[in-house]
């Protein structure tokens, strides 16, 4: 049940519950009489009688902890993983896997492949919007990013060529990010290595 839903059907209930305990007189003066006024505790009782609580419960848990946050670049992310690795510097190696979605099509899917994707933080090889935000991620961290369109493929879109459609102009974009290793950070891979 969406949560929009919920709410109107909570505030219906709560609407109808109210309304059945007192009716006030139709004088501009009215106060509810002593008898009918109810205390707290009681109109919890009627709403859980009514399947208000039941209700409740379900659109609290049905909802995640943590919708989102809005970075002042404009991009909003949502932790869908969290990671225990340490964060990326700006010019490290990072291996990322990913999907981009521009509206309900999918125009790039990285999580199945072999290999992930390297890049260094900050050289510019992927999206603004995905640069700006891969320094505040940890290892291990997967986020969903809602990328604005300026942030994304800009004015001009992106050209269709092989295996990749076109995009338009200022379209936002949708890119679900998991730093997936840290090849010059990774403690096992240190001691593997040796520390030279």
């Amino acid at each position: 049940m969406r949560s929009s839903t919920i709410i109107t059907a909570l505030v219906g209930l709560c609407t109808v519950q109210s309304s059945q305990a007192w009716s006030a007189p139709k004088t501009s003066n009215a106060q509810p009489p002593a008898a009918a006024q109810v205390s707290r505790k009681s109109m919890l009782q009627t709403l859980v009688q009514g399947g208000v609580a039941t209700a409740a419960a379900t659109f609290l848990v049905d909802q995640p902890a943590w919708a989102g946050e809005k970075l002042p670049s404009g991009v909003v992310y949502e932790v869908v993983k969290e990671g225990k690795g340490i964060k990326p510097d700006v010019g490290e190696l990072v291996a990322i896997r990913f999907a981009a979605y521009v509206g309900d099509r999918k125009i790039d899917d990285i999580f199945d492949t072999p290999e992930p994707y390297y890049t260094r933080v900050g050289s510019g090889g992927l999206l603004k919007g995905v640069e700006s935000t891969l320094p505040l991620m940890k290892l291990g961290d997967r986020w969903k990013l809602t990328i604005p369109g300026d942030l994304a493929f800009g004015p001009k879109g992106r050209p269709a060529s092989a295996g990749k459609p076109r995009i338009a102009g200022n379209a936002e974009v949708v890119f679900e990010v998991e730093i997936v290793g840290l090849p010059g950070k990774e403690p096992e891979l240190i001691e593997i290595m040796g520390d030279e």
